[in-house]
This record gives structure tokens, sequence and C-alpha cells, in this order.
């Protein structure tokens, strides 16, 4: 569990920590928008280069992006299982006893891959080059707008940052409760049915606590520092955007326009 990249922020000096986190945001889900167009494997070359390009200038390690997609290794594998068993289109590849593995079982199985690893490089790209609070300031920002009908623009950026912070807090509380249980004689990984419900209960328990109890911690500190969410808030650092980031907005415009461009020509 210390490999868990999702939403942590790795203080770094380089070119994507320094870009406008609303830019970043928007390219993000420009990105995100690109990968959703059935434009074929030839679309997402673009995609591709741009994310290593984002990559090279964050100055991450690639072990850190590694580390990221570890978590759908399994569901990719119950992915092709369940393809291999259902799809039966495409061109026969290789007969096992009896069964037939055709082509689009395949294809498609490592269609989704491709998505899937393009969605996580990206978010993680943006959680691990952005501050909380400068996730929460951009947030409010880009719906600031949707205040007009009445939509709770600060209140909804304060709940996702939040989320975002704590979920690593959550992930070592949770390997500290592991350790704790092992060294009392709990195993987690040997045992019957039954032991291991009980020995995953005995895990359950004491994180709902523990996340119930910093709950309480965070809004008591939010309280006592005079948070009130319907309050119009006054900020000491001003967002202002910069020429590259209206370069790299423009990128990944362009990237974006280029897909629906190869989906409508194939």
């Amino acid at each position: 569990m210390n490999s868990f990249t999702l939403g942590r922020y790795i203080p770094l000096d380089s070119l994507m920590h320094r870009f406008d986190p609303r830019a970043k945001i928007v390219a993000m889900f420009l990105l995100m928008i690109a990968i959703f167009i059935p434009s074929g494997f030839v679309g997402y070359i673009g995609i591709f280069f741009i994310i290593c390009i984002g990559i090279y200038a964050s100055k991450l390690n690639l072990k850190f992006f590694w580390n990221a997609m570890k978590p759908m290794f399994f569901m990719l594998g119950v992915l092709l299982v369940i393809n291999v068993l259902v799809v039966k289109s495409g061109e026969p590849l290789i007969t096992i006893a009896g069964f037939t593995i055709y082509w689009n079982a395949l294809s498609q199985t490592g269609y989704i891959a491709v998505r899937l690893v393009l969605m996580i490089v990206i978010t993680t790209l943006l959680t691990a080059t952005t501050k909380p609070t400068d996730l929460t300031i951009a947030l409010e920002d880009l719906m600031k707008p949707l205040k007009k009908i009445g939509f709770p623009a600060n209140e909804i950026a304060m709940i996702i940052s939040i989320a975002l912070r704590f979920i690593p807090t959550l992930i070592e509380e949770t390997q500290r409760i592991i350790k704790a249980q092992t060294s009392r004689g709990v195993d987690l990984q040997e045992g019957k049915l039954k032991e291991k419900v009980m020995a995953i209960l005995s895990l359950i328990v004491p994180l709902f606590v523990s996340s119930y109890q910093r709950a309480e911690e965070l809004a008591n500190a939010m309280e006592a520092r005079g948070y009130v969410p319907s309050r119009t808030r006054t900020r000491y650092r001003q967002l202002q955007m910069a020429g590259r980031d209206f370069v790299m907005l423009a990128v990944c415009m362009l990237v974006l326009l280029s897909t629906i461009g190869i989906m409508i020509w194939l």
C-alpha cells in the first residue's frame, strides 16, 4: 500500500507544477473526452504523445505511474476472461480443448485497457503536480458560473479536495491497522473463507472508527478557524493564467479535434 499514488502530491520544481491548476483541470477533461471518442488505436497516438510530454515535464519517476496502474491488473484479467467466454466474433486465433478464442475478444480487452491506462496516468499526473489547496481554488473558479443557478460550488470543491487529500491518509491508516492486527495473530492471507471474512471485519471496523474520528477532528478544526460554507471567502493568493497555460490548452484542444476528425474519417 505504500505504492498507492492516487491523490498524493509530490512537491517538485517542474513545468507541470508551475502550470495554472485551472488549465490542468480543463486540459484533463479535454483529454478525457478525446479518450472516449471511438477513434481506434490510431486516435490514441496523439493522446499518448501528449501524456509522455507531460510525464517528462513533471520530472516524476515512471515507477510512480506504474504503481498507479497496478490495482487495475486484476480487473483487466477478469475482463479478459469474460470477453474470451462471451465474444464469438472476428477471426479465430486458437482452439484449446474445443474452445476457440477469437480476435475481437482480445482487441476489445486491449481497447479498454488502453483507455484505462491513459485515464489513470492523466488523473495521477494532475493530483501529483497540483496542491490540494490549489485544486480547491481551481475547482471553485471553474464552477463559479454555476453559482447563479444556486449550485454550491464552494462546498463541492471543498468536498472533492478533502476526498483526494484523505485517500493516501486512509491507505496509510489501513496499513497501520493491518500491521497491528498481524502482530495480534490475525492472518489475512491464510485460513478458511469464514476466517478470512472475520479477519477482514477486524480490519474494516477499526478503519471506519478511525475515519469517523479524523472526520470529526477535521470538522472541529475547520469550525475553530471560522469556516462557514455559505459565507464568501477572500484569498491571499490569486490564480493567474500565463501564456504557457493557453498553449497547453490549445494543444489539448487540437488533440481532441484530431480524434474527432479520425473518428469521422474512419
